[in-house]
């Protein structure tokens, strides 16, 4: 028709233009509507064609085109229909173009146009996904003033979001208005409910709504749990123990790493007699209790300042059934209820421990010992701690020989006590070497960092040492050490390497680590290290 100068009718295009784009062929559908629009004698398009071109091309992703085809109709006089106005912002708000889909949606609602039950859902899920929640419970509200009855997915949706934001009277009307309408929530609903009551602390109705989720037909375990975790992790230690308590009522079981979780939690907060009966419960349940968690208790035991507060903790580290809790007993009670020395004693505990995969809970475990031995004045055992520990190679790299040139001993990842004990008696092998064996290297150190450097100094100071102390060591001549080694002063306070069968313990330790001695004398051990409680 073309070729032969024929021209289309109006009707022609009328019929072809439309025909064209519902084939999919929108380019040639767009091409013949500009010929149509450009002809001579032919009016202007019909609304069909216009709506039929919206429609077709917002559905295929050209919003831009479309919605200058829109434009175009509303100019010419022409009124959008619902279904051409529901197309347009359908695909404006699935293309998170929310703020032109909403543009159009009020344009719309002006117009006097109703919107489809689809659209009104569509339109509330995406205002409320987007965080515009005042906006998308206006629209909710409108929705059923319209007749229609929300769907269980937008219901879930405006509570889910409601609760993501924090707002809890909203979440909780939306959430009993969704029960009134017997819409049943859903798992992800249920979950976001109680989060949000968990965050914000409101555990009475966290514990009804949970109930509530139960009768629904859901697992409630892992939710509780998780909200235990909450409180646990948000530093609400009593929270958490009335929720546990709860749970324990409602016949909900929690599993052992929350258990541990809320006992270490309780021992922070010095909450000794809730946190006895969850460590009882812990081992119970047949967890272990590993090395870290006994060293754990212990370190409280040692910042503890209160006799009434360590008299618990001693009951807490006797729960715990730990096998270092009956090496502790035993080191404080006399050679005659342990059988053999303290030495040999110490080194039987310390073959015991699997170094593979123990090897730096046994390094924990030394510092935090070390420390208690120091303040309770046992230096003796301290010493013998350490020989060992540096036996087995848990610090092998703190003491180096350099033949002539340098001796040195680091301990910089040492606790206080440890370095304490660590220098003492590392300064009597350095004396063993140099008055038995005639060595004598150019210098000493000490590496102690920063944090220790003070504390070691004010020690070896006490004794008139010629250490010099600078930024992080301790340094001077071998020459000089070895003429301070063979001062009395000296002499008396490396010697003592390990304790004699003579050593009477304190009244106090044999209170707080019962022993079978049918008598206990109570005595003042001087502190080697003039070290206060």
């Amino acid at each position: 028709m073309a070729a032969s100068e024929c021209a289309l009718d109006e009707a022609t295009y009328e019929l072809a233009v439309p025909a064209l784009a519902r084939a999919g062929r929108i380019d040639a559908a767009r091409k013949m509507f500009d010929e149509m629009r450009k002809r001579e004698g032919i009016g202007r398009a019909s609304a069909g064609v216009y709506g039929v071109l919206v429609d077709v091309m917002a559905k295929a992703g050209r919003l831009d085109a479309a919605m200058g085809m829109y434009r175009e109709m509303v100019a010419v006089g022409h009124r959008a229909s619902p279904a051409v106005s529901t197309a347009l912002v359908e695909g404006l708000v699935r293309a998170g173009k929310l703020d032109a889909g909403m543009e159009l949606w009020d344009e719309m609602r002006r117009g006097g146009l109703r919107p489809s039950f689809g659209l009104y859902t569509m339109v509330v899920e995406a205002n409320a996904r987007s965080g515009r929640l005042d906006v998308a419970t206006q629209l909710f509200g409108d929705m059923e003033k319209s007749g229609f009855f929300p769907t269980p997915a937008t219901y879930a949706c405006l509570v889910e979001m409601h609760a993501s934001a924090g707002q809890v009277d909203a979440a909780m009307r939306l959430y009993h208005s969704m029960a009134n309408a017997g819409t049943r929530p859903g798992l992800s609903t249920f979950t976001a409910l109680l989060m949000m009551l968990a965050n914000k602390r409101m555990l009475d109705l966290a514990a009804k709504v949970l109930l509530e989720m139960k009768a629904s037909g859901f697992p409630i375990e892992v939710t509780a749990s998780d909200l235990l975790m909450i409180y646990i992790k948000d530093g609400s230690t009593e929270l958490a123990l009335r929720w546990l308590r709860f749970m324990g009522s409602a016949g909900i079981r929690t599993n052992n790493f929350i258990i541990r979780q809320l006992f270490e939690s309780c021992m922070k907060t010095g909450m000794y007699d809730s946190a006895r009966p969850l460590l009882e419960t812990y081992v119970a349940g047949l967890a272990k209790v590993d090395l870290i968690l006994y060293t754990s208790i212990l370190a409280h035991l040692v910042r503890c300042q209160d006799e009434g507060s360590e008299r618990a903790i001693m009951d807490i580290l006797s729960a715990s059934k730990h096998k270092a809790h009956d090496f502790m007993c035993g080191l404080f009670t006399g050679p005659e209820q342990r059988k053999k020395p303290v030495l040999s004693f110490v080194r039987e505990f310390f073959q015991g421990i699997d170094y593979e995969n123990e090897e730096s809970a046994a390094r924990y475990f030394v510092n935090v010992l070390l420390n208690y031995l120091v303040l309770m004045g046992q230096m003796n055992r301290a010493r013998c701690i350490w020989k060992v520990a540096y036996e087995n190679k848990l610090f092998a790299k703190a003491i180096v020989f350099d033949q002539h040139i340098a001796w040195s001993l680091d301990v910089r990842n040492l606790s206080v006590g440890a370095a304490l004990v660590a220098t003492v008696h590392t300064m009597h092998r350095f004396r063993k070497r140099m008055l038995y064996y005639g060595v004598v290297p150019r210098r000493i150190k000490l590496v102690t960092g920063p944090t220790l450097k003070m504390v070691v100094a004010q020690v070896l100071a006490s004794l008139e040492s010629p250490f010099e102390v600078s930024k992080v060591v301790l340094r001077a001549p071998g020459d000089s050490v070895l003429e301070w080694f063979k001062k009395p002063i000296v002499q008396q306070f490396l010697l003592n390497e390990i304790p004699s069968k003579a050593d009477v313990l304190m009244h106090r330790l044999n209170v707080m680590f019962p022993s079978s001695a049918p008598e206990v004398r109570s005595l003042s051990i001087p502190r080697s290290l003039g070290m206060s409680r």
